[in-house]
């Protein structure tokens, strides 16, 4: 049953994002490279690096409705030995809490992209749904989230990323 639905919600979300994407001024498949995050709070109270002064990411939608995303903060450190699960947990937590990413299928609809996440960095974002308000301009997308958490202050965060050629 569930099998079932995931089909169905995929052939779906392929043909209305193709429709869309038809009668957009501008088409955000393809692969993106992260320019810049901003935080902004509800107080207006605004982080220009929040990420750090150059975070890395990518931003890949692809035309039959699908996409991932992966970011990781400015500055990581390596861990002190090449093994992720026997390096310390104090490394560890670094690692996992400097670096983002999530992929699964989505709706664009010109100035807002949902995604159902299939698979995600932060286990409870899977089989959720992510909205996102994008404004394309370009050679560059725009992509702000609705509010969320981050380290306990709710937050608006803006990325904004350069189509790769």
């Amino acid at each position: 049953m569930r099998s079932s639905f995931i089909f169905i919600v995929s052939i779906l979300a392929v043909g209305f994002s193709l429709t869309a994407n038809a009668q957009c001024k501008g088409s955000i498949v393809g692969t993106w490279r992260l320019v810049s995050v901003t935080a902004t709070t509800d107080k207006g109270d605004v982080d220009k690096a929040v990420l750090g002064q150059n975070p890395s990411g990518l931003l890949t939608y692809t035309a039959d409705g699908r996409m991932m995303e992966i970011i990781s903060e400015d500055g990581r450190k390596p861990l002190s030995i090449p093994d992720r699960v026997a390096a310390p947990a104090e490394e560890r937590a670094k690692a996992y809490s400097t670096f983002t990413a999530y992929a699964g299928i989505y709706l664009f609809t010109c100035d807002k992209v949902v995604t159902h996440v299939e698979i995600a960095s932060l286990q409870n974002w899977v089989n959720t749904y992510q909205t996102r308000f994008v404004t394309l301009r370009g050679n560059r997308l725009t992509v702000r989230t609705t509010p969320i958490s981050r380290a306990g202050v709710m937050v608006n965060i803006e990325s904004v990323w350069e189509r790769l050629k």
